[in-house]
């Protein structure tokens, strides 16, 4: 292949740098694209040469990416091959430093979508990656399952694995933990156990609320927790509830898990969820029929990314087992088996008023009047959080509906509900009871 008229080697190169950095975002350029220099141009394969620490990484996980914005620059099909990486351009992930053998290389940073719902969490823990030890010690996510703690914590680890040098890093999970704990006192090997937790500078622990009454092995754990920390060294916790809500694990542990930093994630909003299942396909390569289908998965399934993506691959399984072709049709025929469409009877701010007033025991009349006493004003912003949340109405107009208060009033009281959501296990337990009876009386009249 030649090149295009009055385009050097040199020159195709930036441009299709620039292609690169409008499809993967700055951050994820800057890492990963930025170190890579052109080596040759000769017919149709593009010879670049990458650093040895990410060479395999990127000749793994940006192969393609790297083909199709060379071919948007230059108009014809590319062979993109990194340099060192092998005949086929493809290789393995970076070799882990001792002992992060057992890292998902599919859970990076990259592959990891960032909607309002997690942005805290994910900034935080590529802060942690970056910085191990220096930017918030420990780091403590906490989430429902299947919003994506594990793939975070994985993400640090390939993170660290492919630009900390030396830095050791170990992925583990409390189950695990315990085995291995267990399996050390039988075997009385209680050293070479030690050694393994506290002798890496970065250990990533999942699921610690399955620490809960298991006394031998939560007495080693603190101790390997404070051997790390006490040395300035990473940890990265998980977990499915705040480190307060965790009453069946010792207070010591609470407080040391609380000393960092403390980071929600919240189930993703609908443009996030269609990103999520857009990079998906991306991924696995799925050429679908209507770009819709992943928009009526992301209506359909909306409290789980894990759920997310497996409806998605139940659609395509269905369309590989039965030969139709990946429409809305098809989609909607799989989807409506465990996701039923939900009523289109429109929620109205009245029928949230009074779920909201019966469930803190005040009359709607109290919650659009003009009191601030705490026992109504809390109870009016759950009611304008929930509003926003769950019905279409313009901020305008529910400020109206709760007796003609502002624009800014209503933004006021969504902050004040989103911040003690972060916060308060209480407040989030709260909203979910509140949803669900919400949901019911909705039902009920469409009955």
């Amino acid at each position: 292949m030649e090149l295009p008229a009055n385009l050097e080697p040199v020159d195709a190169w930036c441009e299709i740098r620039a292609e690169l950095r409008r499809a993967l975002g700055d951050s994820t350029y800057e890492i990963w694209i930025a170190p890579l220099e052109v080596r040759t141009f000769d017919g149709n394969v593009l010879l670049l040469h990458a650093p040895p620490a990410i060479r395999a990484w990127v000749s793994t996980r940006f192969a393609r990416i790297l083909e199709s914005c060379a071919k948007a620059v230059l108009g014809t099909e590319v062979q993109v091959a990194v340099e060192g990486a092998g005949p086929s351009g493809f290789g393995s992930p970076p070799s882990p430093g001792q002992p992060a053998d057992n890292l998902n290389p599919r859970y990076s940073f990259e592959q990891f979508i960032i909607g309002d719902a997690n942005r805290l969490a994910h900034g935080a823990s590529l802060a942690v990656a970056e910085l191990p030890g220096q930017a918030y010690n420990p780091l403590f996510l906490h989430a429902p399952p299947g919003l994506g703690k594990t793939h975070l914590l994985h993400a640090i680890g390939n993170y660290v694995t492919a630009f900390g040098g030396s830095t050791k890093v170990r992925y583990t999970t409390v189950e695990a933990f315990t085995n291995h704990f267990i399996k050390a006192l039988g075997s009385r090997s209680l050293e070479p156990f030690k050694s393994s937790y506290r002798d890496v500078d970065v250990l990533l622990i999942d699921d610690v609320q399955f620490l809960a009454s298991k006394a031998r092995t939560e007495e080693e754990f603190f101790h390997t927790f404070n051997a790390l920390y006490e040395t300035g060294r990473q940890l990265v916790l998980t977990c499915d509830r705040l480190p307060s809500a965790l009453v069946a694990v010792e207070e010591r542990l609470r407080e040391r898990f609380e000393a960092g930093l403390v980071a929600d994630i919240r189930p993703p909003d609908f443009h996030t969820r269609v990103a999520i299942l857009r990079k998906r396909a991306l991924l696995d390569r799925i050429a679908l029929a209507e770009e819709a289908v992943l928009e009526l998965i992301a209506e359909r399934v909306t409290e789980n990314v894990r759920a997310l993506e497996g409806a998605l691959i139940r659609v395509v399984a269905y369309h590989s087992l039965t030969g139709r072709s990946l429409s809305l049709e098809l989609a909607q025929t799989v989807l409506d088996t465990m996701y039923p469409q939900k009523s289109t009877r429109s929620l109205s701010i009245g029928d949230i008023q009074s779920a909201v007033a019966a469930h803190y025991d005040i009359a709607v009349s109290d919650m659009i009047s003009s009191s601030r006493a705490v026992r109504i004003a809390w109870p009016r912003q759950v009611a304008i959080f929930l509003a926003r949340e769950l019905t279409t109405t313009p901020l305008q107009a529910i400020g109206q509906a709760f007796g003609g208060r502002n624009h800014a009033t209503v933004l006021h009281a969504c902050k004040r509900v989103s911040d003690r959501l972060a916060d308060d296990q209480l407040t989030e337990s709260e909203l979910k009871e509140l949803r669900t009876a919400i949901s019911d009386t909705e039902n009920d009249r469409c009955s």
